[in-house]
């Protein structure tokens, strides 16, 4: 709302061949602009609703429906006024009304992206519509490097553990994982966060405040996370498996989404068990057929970069105006 009269300004000014947006809200000024759009969904593929997939951000499994209507309730019940109020503002600004009393945005009519490999996407009971183009993964390419463990020698296994800006400054929560981890006979490289100087590492630790995620994930063996879905589908990307700590979002989703699909494990964020969080990396890491799958759909996942194929369908929308349908 705050944003709205100086981006149509901004788009009247530049008058672009298209607008590319990632926004968890609809913006007013878009589809009255009269240019083509794409919308990017960069969270877990349940912000697309279905009836018979469970609610987004409600970490439901999608084989029990028996927790999904008390959870839309609850959402109904919590966010139904803000949402019915913000249709009206939308619509008072000159765009459509919301597509359904739970969205907050609308698909493009032009092209919509999203993020998520097929093996570990979905089944839909109704199809996504003919300009949605599932991108599999998005990985970043970087030129950095990072040797930093390697003082920690060969012994165990290599982790990465990593709770994003916001889960890293909970220090409580970060010491708790660098204790118990500490114990364990593997090693582990930390993104410290921003409040790095007061996370104590142990002995069988590097990490700092800020680490270049693409250039170590192809180098450890599993992976701590929070969840969210880039470091998700990264992690598939370079075939990695998952112990997952959600903390807000769709973080719930995509914990329950690999511990279902058994490509990794979700615990409790603040209250697993130090032996539950210790074993759960060694099963994972002697797991042959998990190490096998993961390798199977990261070489299927580096075959076709995802941002490669967003390049080529954002390029064509903008060339033709057109919707960009598959094929």
């Amino acid at each position: 709302m705050y944003v709205n009269d100086r981006l149509a300004e901004i788009l009247d000014e530049l008058r672009p061949d298209a607008i590319v947006e990632d926004n968890v809200v609809a913006f007013a000024a878009i589809p009255p602009s009269g240019r083509p759009w794409v919308r990017i969904t960069s969270c877990n593929p349940l912000e697309l609703k279905d009836p018979g997939l469970p609610p987004v951000f409600s970490g439901h499994p999608a084989d029990d429906p028996s927790g999904w209507d008390p959870f839309w309730s609850e959402y109904d019940r919590v966010l139904g006024p803000q949402v019915a109020e913000f249709d009206a503002w939308l619509q008072d600004h000159g765009a459509p009304g919301l597509p359904g009393p739970r969205d907050y945005l609308w698909e493009s009519p032009y092209l919509n992206l999203y993020v998520y490999p097929q093996e570990t996407d979905y089944r839909r009971r109704r199809p996504l519509p003919p300009t949605a183009h599932r991108l599999e993964a998005s990985v970043r390419t970087s030129d950095e490097t990072y040797q930093e463990h390697d003082r920690l020698g060969r012994r165990g296994g290599l982790v990465y553990l990593s709770l994003g800006s916001l889960g890293s400054a909970d220090v409580e929560l970060m010491q708790r994982l660098v204790d118990v981890l500490a114990k364990t006979p593997h090693r582990y490289i930390v993104s410290k966060g921003p409040q790095h100087e007061l996370i104590t590492l142990a002995d069988n630790m590097v990490g700092a405040e800020f680490l270049p995620q693409p250039a170590i994930l192809p180098q450890v063996d599993l992976v701590i996370t929070h969840g969210g879905n880039n470091t998700v589908t990264e992690c598939w990307y370079f075939g990695k498996p998952m112990i997952v700590l959600p903390l807000f979002w769709d973080q719930y989703d995509n914990a329950q989404r690999v511990d279902e699909l058994g490509l990794g494990v979700r615990l409790s964020t603040y209250d697993f068990e130090d032996d539950a969080l210790s074993g759960a990396i060694d099963r994972l890491l002697g797991n042959e057929w998990l190490t096998s799958e993961l390798s199977r759909i990261s070489a299927r996942l580096r075959s076709n970069p995802g941002t490669v194929r967003a390049a080529d369908l954002i390029e064509r929308l903008a060339r033709t105006g057109e919707p960009v349908t598959e094929g």
